[in-house]
């Protein structure tokens, strides 16, 4: 995932749940958080429980994310990227917050196409993790896929009211349908993605078996602790790929 892409993340993030943006350059963000943000992002549970017991007032914390690190410019912040714990916990609650939302293009009088848009996120697992996030839209009424779709709805000024006069077309494509086109796109993906990483991790998984092995040499009945070992080599080494939905929406855009 890229840094422009985790940028364009966490803007549209702290923009639905209310948190103010007080600042938003290309290498970073500083956002007052909500106090529900805080709560959920931010491991401060003493705090809140403080406040929560005494009727306190709550002080929610201002935060910049660094998204990018510049060249000769210090920036104070945290540094947020893919993968990173923080990262995870905005995911979760983007989760928690209701992954699903329905809003409209802010065109009065205009008519409306409907959009799935879907988040996803891909990871790659052995010892090591990799993880992508792919953001695609599909028009249910012609079924063409757009790539980089949050890009799109960041630019656009989007309401969860139907604007005045506007028109709704209804869809062809079921959004059921248009989610599994979706996933099927972010397969070929994977399908004609570089395996390398599976192939090193295999490599690396024989190298380990081999000095498990070795410690066995003539022990024709091999103990639990064996059998256990090698098992733990199973799951650490063994490649495996995970799809998820993130969050997505159905979107009606001029």
């Amino acid at each position: 995932m890229l840094a422009e892409q985790i940028h364009d993340y966490l803007r549209t993030f702290f923009s639905v749940t209310d948190c103010e943006i007080l600042e938003d350059t290309p290498n970073h963000l500083t956002v007052q958080l909500t106090s529900d943000i805080d709560k959920r992002i931010m491991n401060r549970p003493f705090y809140w429980q403080f406040v929560e017991s005494t009727n306190a007032q709550p002080n929610p914390l201002k935060v910049t994310f660094i998204t990018k690190r510049p060249e000769n410019q210090e920036i104070r912040g945290e540094y947020i990227h893919y993968g990173s714990t923080r990262m995870h916990q905005i995911f979760q609650a983007t989760k928690d917050l209701g992954s699903f939302v329905q809003l409209y293009e802010n065109e009065e009088g205009a008519s409306l196409f409907p959009w799935i848009g879907a988040n996803f996120k891909v990871s790659y697992h052995t010892d090591q993790t990799k993880e992508m996030l792919f953001s695609l839209g599909i028009n249910l009424i012609h079924g063409s896929v757009k790539s980089n779709f949050q890009d799109l709805l960041i630019g656009l000024k989007l309401t969860n009211e139907l604007p005045r006069n506007a028109y709704c077309l209804p869809y062809i494509v079921s959004p059921m349908r248009a989610i599994e086109r979706l996933e099927t796109a972010i397969e070929n993906y994977i399908a004609n993605d570089d395996m390398t990483w599976a192939d090193e991790a295999k490599k690396r998984w024989e190298r380990e078996q081999e000095i498990l092995d070795h410690f066995y040499v003539g022990v024709e009945e091999k103990p639990e602790i064996y059998e256990l070992e090698k098992k733990a080599l199973e799951e650490r080494f063994q490649p495996r790929i995970k799809i998820e939905i993130v969050s997505g929406g159905l979107f009606y855009l001029k």
